[in-house]
């Protein structure tokens, strides 16, 4: 109950401080809304073709084929087949993988082994296709293919640990 006024809480106390100081809250809020309308420009096109090659990879099957393909080798890795489309969509969309996720505790059980899984590759990686292009659209020097794969190669890692967590406990 507490929770719902501390946010009204800080912005109270963040304006008090502000009068206080003599800051035209407003202005400055203003001012910080026209420096950042630059890089919301320069970051619209990273994330639009995210949001499209997102979709196309879904869309045009290859990401049935790939789960297809990759399902024996995660078995043999100890990531559970059923969850392979979860691993393939996390570093693409987090929306996307909420939705797979709700699936994945509707049909199997929130308790299963399957959903705890599943809930660790959720929980363990991040987007990582969208945090790039955040992070390389304000860069004047966009070298992202390392970096990007650095972090897909610690996302699967954190992965098949993280099922191998499951599978101990």
């Amino acid at each position: 109950m507490i929770a719902a006024y501390i946010l009204p809480a800080v912005f109270m106390a963040v304006i008090l401080f502000a009068s206080v100081r003599k800051v035209r809250v407003y202005d400055s809020f203003a001012e910080g809304i026209k420096g950042a309308l630059p890089l919301v420009f320069s970051l619209f096109p990273y994330i639009a073709a995210i949001m499209i090659l997102s979709s196309l990879f879904e869309a045009s099957g290859l990401s049935a084929a790939l789960e297809r393909a990759l399902a024996p080798a995660f078995s043999f890795l100890g990531i559970p087949p059923e969850i392979s489309s979860l691993v393939l969509i996390k570093p693409f969309s987090g929306s996307g993988s909420a939705a797979l996720l709700s699936e994945i505790f509707a049909e199997y059980g929130a308790d299963s082994y399957i959903a705890r899984c599943a809930s660790v590759v959720y929980a363990s990686g991040e987007t990582v296709f969208y945090v790039s292009a955040v992070y390389f659209a304000g860069l004047k020097r966009k070298t992202p293919a390392a970096p990007v794969v650095i972090a897909l190669v610690a996302n699967f890692l954190s992965v098949l640990f993280g099922c191998f967590i499951c599978r101990v406990l």
